[in-house]
């Protein structure tokens, strides 16, 4: 690897056995501003700051006390979570592991197993005022087969947000190619005040993902809490 001057741009020399594409892959996270803020300020992931750009944009973490993180790995959305509320109860699951996070409690599980909606519940101890998903399916490479094993995550994520919610609250997830599908937003906007897509900055420009804002949740009728 070669360094160029102070503020220069890094080049990458490719290695035996490394290929072009990591290369480029590596080259690419080297120069990436949000890569190297997120290594400064302490934060998991440049994803971090996906967050943060939508909390500045949607006011989703003032006034939070729980909150659920859906595909929380490596941490970085929790670790945003517990900077902007640091009394917030904050849970999270994902299939990969996690190190722990101070004020967190993480389950290694898949969250489409049976028993994670009331695990997550359980140690929540009361109705979430805003359910995070950042899930996305392992990539297949068919594009339309990776989108809909993805977008059955985001609906699974939405039903999950709409049967614990507590009235006012908030949903967010990641989708891909340009927003939620027709059917989900006609779901979220049923139970939601508003409903919004946002591409915030630290998303990569060439990338397919978009975020659903749902706020303003309307309740469940007499059996809400």
């Amino acid at each position: 690897m070669s360094r160029g001057g102070s503020g220069g741009r890094q080049r990458v020399r490719t290695a035996r056995g490394r290929t072009a594409a990591s290369t480029r892959w590596l080259e690419r996270q080297l120069n990436d501003p949000y890569v190297r803020r997120a290594k400064a300020e302490g934060y998991r992931s440049r994803a971090a700051y996906k967050l943060i750009e939508l909390d500045e944009r949607f006011g989703l973490l003032k006034g939070a006390r729980r909150v659920v993180d859906l595909g929380i790995a490596p941490g970085g959305w929790s670790q945003v979570v517990r900077k902007a509320s640091p009394r917030a109860a904050v849970v999270g699951i994902d299939l990969l592991p996690v190190d722990p996070i101070d004020g967190v409690v993480i389950h290694q599980l898949d969250f489409m197993d049976v028993s994670a909606p009331d695990l997550l519940m359980a140690d929540l101890g009361g109705a979430p005022d805003l359910v995070l998903s950042d899930m996305a399916a392992n990539t297949v490479g068919h594009p339309q087969t990776d989108h809909l094993r993805t977008m059955g995550l985001v609906e699974a994520g939405a039903d999950f947000a709409i049967s614990v919610l507590r009235p006012g609250g908030a949903f967010v997830a990641k989708v891909l190619a340009g927003g939620a599908d027709s059917d989900l937003v006609a779901l979220l906007k049923r139970h939601f005040a508003q409903v919004k897509h946002a591409k915030p900055p630290a998303s990569r420009k060439d990338s397919s993902e978009w975020y659903v804002i749902a706020q303003g949740f309307k309740g469940r009728g007499e059996d809400q809490i």
